[in-house]
């Protein structure tokens, strides 16, 4: 069976209302109390996004979430009380697309939840021109097959951080507001600024000859983020290449 949400947090009381309250409003979902629980779900059924609790019965939400990384691009949102920039940094730098602290609203996380969910349907790739390729220096992106090159040797990047990376492409020397991205990329008015710091820094991490320095993703402070490519660049299709 498909789920449009699974829960894996072993404070059932709290899974169970959350997803009794996801239910009501339409939004299916599944409920795991541990990291076997969620192992046994997925040989048998799916899910589109995935809420992780960090501390588990018997494991480690950040393992589990390593685990599955290595076989699925769901969205993964941690749930935890745990409220230490180390924590939030080590859950998106996995692969987690989102921290979520307890205790929470569950209006707020529904509204968070559904926005995911939209985003991760629509499977948009990238917005702006209708172009399949970009080019710069060492950088290839092939928005057709959501592969990332860096100097000729492919780089594994997150749905979220592949998303967010072609809309800084797409609107190349434009200086683009946080808020912007926040409801362009994440579709989602409730991230906060350390989400977006980390996946920023994720993708320097992955196509910047010097992270600490970057020559293409800059900062402009105050105002946000722009995306500097070089005289050297270009947009093809697909038929181009053949």
């Amino acid at each position: 069976m498909r789920y449009d949400c699974l829960i894996v947090d072993d404070e059932k009381l709290l899974a169970d209302s959350t997803a009794e309250y996801f239910n009501l409003f339409g939004v299916s979902t599944a409920v795991a109390y541990s990291a076997g629980d969620c192992r046994g779900f997925f040989e048998t059924d799916t899910a589109d996004l995935l809420l992780l609790d960090i501390n588990l019965g018997d494991g480690s939400g950040f393992a589990l979430c390593r685990e599955l990384r290595e076989r699925t691009e769901i969205p993964i949102l941690f749930l935890s009380a745990r409220s230490s920039d180390d924590d939030k940094i080590m859950a998106l730098h996995i692969g987690g697309d989102d921290y979520v602290q307890k205790p929470y609203s569950l209006g707020v996380l529904l509204a968070k939840v559904q926005a995911v969910l939209k985003r991760f349907r629509r499977q948009e790739g990238y917005s702006g021109e209708k172009s399949d390729r970009y080019c710069c220096d060492r950088l290839t992106i092939d928005f057709a097959t959501r592969q990332v090159l860096v100097e000729g040797k492919s780089v594994k990047l997150t749905a979220l951080e592949f998303r967010l990376l072609s809309y800084l492409v797409q609107n190349e020397n434009r200086v683009i507001s946080k808020r912007e991205l926040f409801e362009r990329v994440w579709e989602d008015k409730f991230t906060g600024d350390g989400t977006l710091n980390v996946h920023i820094r994720r993708l320097r991490e992955a196509i910047e000859r010097e992270p600490g320095n970057p020559e293409h993703i800059l900062t402009v402070w105050g105002d946000g983020y722009r995306f500097c490519g070089s005289l050297q660049k270009y947009f093809c299709s697909i038929s181009s290449r053949e």
